[in-house]
This record gives C-alpha cells, structure tokens and sequence, in this order.
C-alpha cells in the first residue's frame, strides 16, 4: 500500500469512523466531545501562544498517557518557557492528562490528534506549530510523519517497542510502513530486540533507552487513596484482577468459585481496563451469587465486610489499588490480548501474576518471571490456585515483593536517556 492510497481509504471510511465514535459514546460520552480536534478543525489552544517552544506529545490512551508522565515532567524542567501540547484518541487517555498535568496550567494543553488524513493533520500542525512531535510506543501515523517532514518538524517515537505480530503486520504494509520509518528522525526503543526489529523496517536512527515506564513514580495522592482503601478493605487477604479485558472475568470469577481453601475473608477485586465495561462485569459478579460491592459505594460509607467482589468501577487509581492489595494479576493476558504493564504493581512490591499472552510486554514480562518478580500461569485455575497459596503465604509474598521492588528499580534511567537524545533534536 502507497500512501495515496492509505489517504484515499481514510476519506471512504470517514462516515463508518465518525458512526462508530457516536456508537461508542452511548456508554462513553466523551466519544461524542470535541469532534472539531479530531477533523482538525479546532484545537485546544488558537496561535497566541506560537513564539512559545511547543513540543507535541502524542499518547493514545492511558497506559501511553502514564507512561508519558516522567519524559513530559522532564521535558517541562528542561525547558522553562515551553509548553506541551498532549494530544490523545481516547477520552479515557485525556482525562488521565488533566488529573496528571491540571497543576501545569497552560503548560500542558490537551487535544484529540486529527485522523490521519493529510487535510487534517496540516491544519492542526499550522495552528500549534510544534518544534517536534513525539509519538509515544507503537503511534505510527504515515500521514502525521510525511506533513510533519513537509513542516520541517522532527518526529521522534520514544519509548518505542515492537512486537513480531506488530513487525510482521508492518510489513505486509509494504511501502506505506517503510515511508513512515525513514521519516522518523529518532527512535528511542525500550529494548534491544525493539530496536532491530524497528530497524528492519528502515527507520534511520534508533538508539536503545529503556522504558520510561520504569521511571514512573506513584503519587503520594494515589498512596494516600491506596492507604485508605486498604482501612476500608481491613485485614483480610485482597487479591487484585487489574485491567482486566472482555472474555478474562468469567473464567475468574468461576475459578474463583470453585478453589478450596481460599484465606479467612478473601477478598477479589477486579478493575476492568476499560469503563464502558463496569456494568457488565457488575452483572457477571451478580449473576454468580457472588455479593458485590462498588469502589464507588465505598465513598458513601458502605461497608464490604459481607462482600465477596469488589468492582473498581472509577479511573485514574490504579497505583491506588495496588497499593491497597496483596498480590496482583495484570490483566489482558489470560486472553491473547498482549498483556499490560506490570511495572507499576512491581514498583509498588507486589507480587505479580500474569498469563501465557504478553507479547505486548514480552521482554518486561520475561525478566519479571526471570528475576521471581512474577509468575506466569497458564489458566484462570492455576491463577487462582497461585493467588490463594500467596495470600496464604506471609514470607512468600513479601520475598516476592522484595524481588518486584529490585526488579522495577534496576531499570530506572530510560527518561534521562531519551532526553538526552531529545536535546539534540530540538536544541
């Protein structure tokens, strides 16, 4: 595929995509808000402010949202009279921005990234004008990357990684995927593997950093929430399903049901990833028998003595429920779905569970098991029955925890790597 090509399928799909944003915003109303970024039409800040240094950040969602907090707080430090403009596709990844970056004022705008159609994308780079444009993990954007170039505005990927699903899906892009590569001034790869498969794609400059995901740091906001939750919850033993994906709570809670022996009072909280699916999660907590209480209700006073669930059912507090928990099990990976992020649970001294699919973080996820940071189990059955023996097992949990801490702190450093790198490209 040639990018013409690419551009003309962009334009034919416009009313199936614009449909589809409707559709979704039926359970998430922030779908149905600020359609004018999205078409390039509009924009979180007009040209007032173009003498001003703007470094465009682009983060999908909210795990590249996180992610992205320690390069931008760097980028912030380094460059007193600059602003970040933060861009997203996700409702979710923007207000994940705002609770992050509220206490920069004007510092940090926020907009959705225009569709990747050449009209789009130019309007929006005229009107902000950034000195660079930094893509976050795996956002290649051929349209964005060749108007970029057009603009003379460099375009870095940071903390970027590749999978052999994703290369192998690249390549069947052909030409596309390769003018997207070559336009790129800097990659900034969180491993070594990342790097050479990026590299066989034909991006000219890619230098290993790490992930700057090992350089978040919790909030003590969110460990102030954690501690509290953790009162609410008592003594009893909390094992933690974290961002959980469709097609991972039934075989949970059904294992859940059936392992013998759990510790006195056991407690399961599941958070799904994603909060359009609260409600349905609630309805299969319920439809088991199982008694039920909300994150949500634990604001209004209600006790979870008699409860058997807890359903995280609010955003933004995911360092919260790891510190409120036990031993945790990073969800999207009993599914062949690529896993998530177990750094933060590791940084936090959890002991970590996670399945057989995380090709997402396949090298993270390896060392963690490596080290005994982790443990990979191969079903919601084994996951239950490791879980119960932790929470029934004092030593274990905390030498594993012990292990989870060394494991996050060994490989700090990537955001001063990559700013380092920065700095040569926008000076």
């Amino acid at each position: 595929m040639k990018r013409p090509v690419y551009s003309a399928l962009w334009w034919l799909a416009m009313p199936a995509v614009l449909g589809r944003l409707w559709w979704r915003g039926r359970a998430e109303p922030g779908y149905r808000e600020h359609w004018g970024e999205r078409l390039g039409l509009a924009g979180a800040a007009p040209d007032a402010h173009r003498e001003r240094l703007t470094i465009m950040v682009h983060a999908v969602s909210v795990g590249e949202t996180r992610a992205a907090e320690p390069l931008i707080e760097a980028l912030l430090a380094g460059y007193p009279g600059c602003r970040i403009l933060l861009t997203h596709m996700t409702p979710t990844g923007r207000a994940t921005g705002r609770a992050l970056f509220a206490h920069h004022g004007e510092r940090v705008l926020q907009s959705y990234l225009p569709y990747d159609t050449g009209t789009m994308v130019k309007r929006f780079l005229r009107r902000h004008a950034p000195r660079a444009c930094i893509l976050m993990e795996t956002e290649v954007w051929p349209n964005l990357i060749a108007e970029c170039a057009q603009a003379g505005v460099p375009v870095v990927l940071a903390n970027a990684r590749l999978s052999e699903r994703s290369l192998r899906r690249g390549r069947r892009m052909g030409p596309l995927m390769a003018e997207a590569a070559q336009g790129i001034a800097l990659v900034a790869a969180q491993t070594e593997a990342d790097a050479a498969r990026i590299r066989s794609l034909g991006a000219p400059r890619v230098a290993v950093t790490g992930s700057i995901k090992f350089d978040v740091v919790p909030p003590e906001a969110a460990l102030e929430k954690g501690a509290w939750l953790r009162a609410r919850l008592g003594a009893r033993p909390v094992f933690l399903c974290a961002s959980t994906r469709e097609g991972e709570e039934e075989p949970i809670l059904d294992a859940w049901m059936r392992q013998a022996g759990k510790p006195a009072g056991a407690l399961l909280a599941i958070v799904p990833r994603h909060p359009q699916r609260f409600e349905e999660v609630a309805k299969l907590v319920e439809s088991r028998g199982l008694a039920l209480r909300r994150r949500s209700q634990l604001e209004q006073g209600v006790g979870v003595d008699e409860a058997e669930v807890l359903l995280g059912d609010s955003m933004g507090e995911m360092f919260a429920y790891y510190a409120a928990c036990d031993c945790a099990f990073i969800g999207g990976s009993l599914m062949p779905l690529g896993g998530q992020n177990l750094i933060e649970a590791c940084a936090l001294g959890k002991p970590v569970l996670v399945g057989e699919h995380t090709f997402n973080f396949l090298d993270a996820t390896a060392e963690a098991v490596a080290d005994g940071a982790a443990l990979r189990v191969a079903d919601a059955d084994a996951l239950l029955a490791e879980a119960m023996r932790l929470l029934g097992d004092a030593a274990a949990r905390a030498a594993m925890g012990e292990r989870a801490l060394a494991f996050a702190g060994r490989h700090r450093g990537a955001t001063l790597r990559t700013v380092e790198l920065l700095r040569q490209i926008i000076g």
